[in-house]
C-alpha cells in the first residue's frame, strides 16, 4: 500500500448519500473535498495504513487533499503508543485540522501517561489563534483532567477563554457541563458569580439539564440561572 493506494480505497468505500448527509453536518467542507466513507470503514482502512510501510509518509504528507485523510490522520495518532511521538504529530497536524468532526475523533488515550507534561502543550494549545487547535486543548481538559488530576483553577482557565467562534464556544459549553457532573461544587460556582460567557453559559446550561448524569435537584438549580 500506497498513499495513491489509500485515496483509491477510499473512492472505493465512497457512500454519496452518507456524503451528503455529511456535508450538512460540518459547516465548511467543499463537496469535492469530502467523498463519503463511514467511520467504521475509516477505521479499519487505518489499521491497514499503520501496518504498512507507507505510514509515516501519509502522516506527514500535509495539507491532506480530503476530509477523510484527515480522519485517517487523526486515528492513527489517537492509536499512537508513544507519547512523544503522539504530541509530535499532534503539533504537526493540529493547524491543519478545520472542521469540529476531524478535531472531536482525536483522542489520543497515551497522552494519560504523563499529565504533567500534557497539562504543558494544552497551555501552549490553549493560547493558540486556530480554533480547532483550541477545541481540542479544551477536549484534553475535559477527557484528562476532570477527575482525579482536576484543580479548580483548570475552570477558570476555560472560562477566560474569550472567543466569538462558535466551535470554541460550544466546547466551552461541553467542558462546563461534563464539569458539573463531575466536580459539580466547584463548577457552579462559576456559574454563580457570573464568569462564564452568557452565550456559553446558557449552552452549558441546556446540555447540563439535558444530561441523564446530573441529579434533578441540580438541575432545577441550574435553570434559575437562565433567567438571570
Amino acid at each position: 500500500m500506497d498513499i495513491f493506494d489509500i485515496k483509491i480505497r477510499l473512492k472505493e468505500l465512497q457512500n454519496i448519500k452518507y456524503r451528503d448527509f455529511n456535508l450538512k453536518l460540518i459547516p465548511g467542507i467543499k463537496g469535492m473535498k469530502m467523498i463519503g466513507v463511514r467511520t467504521p470503514e475509516l477505521r479499519k482502512l487505518s489499521v491497514k495504513i499503520m501496518k504498512s510501510a507507507c505510514c509515516r509518509d501519509f502522516l506527514n504528507v500535509l495539507p491532506h487533499e480530503y476530509f477523510e485523510e484527515n480522519s485517517l490522520d487523526a486515528i492513527i495518532i489517537s492509536a499512537s503508543a508513544d507519547f512523544d511521538e503522539c504530541i509530535n504529530e499532534l503539533y504537526k497536524f493540529l493547524p491543519y485540522v478545520d472542521n469540529w468532526a476531524v478535531c472531536d475523533i482525536i483522542s489520543p488515550k497515551i497522552l494519560s501517561k504523563d499529565k504533567k507534561e500534557l497539562m504543558k502543550h494544552i497551555s501552549v494549545w490553549l493560547a493558540s489563534k486556530h480554533t480547532y487547535t483550541v477545541r481540542f486543548a479544551i477536549g484534553m481538559l475535559m477527557s484528562f483532567f476532570l477527575d482525579t488530576d482536576f484543580k479548580k483553577e483548570q475552570l477558570v482557565t476555560v472560562a477566560d477563554i474569550k472567543s466569538d467562534e462558535y466551535y470554541i464556544k460550544m466546547m466551552q459549553a461541553w467542558y462546563f457541563a461534563t464539569a458539573l457532573y463531575k466536580q459539580y461544587d466547584e463548577t457552579v460556582k462559576l456559574i454563580e458569580q457570573d464568569m462564564i460567557d452568557e452565550d456559553v453559559k446558557k449552552k452549558t446550561i441546556q446540555k447540563a439539564v439535558e444530561s441523564y448524569r446530573i441529579s434533578s435537584e441540580h438541575k432545577e438549580y441550574l435553570k434559575g440561572f437562565r433567567k438571570k
